[in-house]
């Protein structure tokens, strides 16, 4: 199976770039995994819901670039499904075995998703009503797929 991560913005603090390199080896084993980034827009503080619309607009265009019509697309949003982490191995493995070769899973920005990029999604996934920094989600998600794929075949990790 592959998986996608597409996300806006570069993660910058090598803590986070050596935890992402990490997953990445460890789901080698497992899927063919691409990290695709797009440009994110710079928000000032205090920016109007206008400018704030313009910017979710413009990173969700770059986003839907990248979005391919094949794929099962899972964007991260606070309003979205929550799972534990077996019901989302349990959700990956079904779609593997309904014939779905590619995941794609989307990390908005600072300002978080789109209408358009929601709306284009095949799934809303929530990890928490709480807001984490988009790189770290990077890390929490690719960590999850991970266990995800542990616990589809039975091995020690999950606990």
């Amino acid at each position: 199976m592959k998986m996608t991560l597409l996300a806006v913005g570069k993660v910058k603090e090598k803590f986070y770039t050596q935890a992402i390199a990490e997953f990445e080896k460890r789901l080698s084993r497992y899927c063919r995994l691409d990290i695709v980034e797009v440009a994110d827009e710079k928000t000032p503080d205090g920016a109007s819901p206008g400018l704030e619309e313009q910017i979710l607009q413009k990173e969700g265009e770059r986003l839907l670039k990248n979005i391919r019509e094949d794929a099962f697309v899972i964007a991260l949003a606070i309003d979205g499904k929550a799972l534990s982490s077996v019901e989302l191995a349990k959700k990956i493995e079904k779609l593997g075995i309904d014939g779905v070769s590619h995941i794609q899973w989307v990390i908005g920005g600072s300002l978080g998703l789109a209408p358009q990029v929601l709306s284009r999604a095949d799934m809303l996934l929530s990890f928490s009503k709480m807001t984490f920094p988009h790189q770290l989600m990077r890390v929490i998600l690719l960590e999850q797929i991970y266990r995800s794929f542990r616990i589809i075949h039975h091995e020690p990790y999950h606990k």
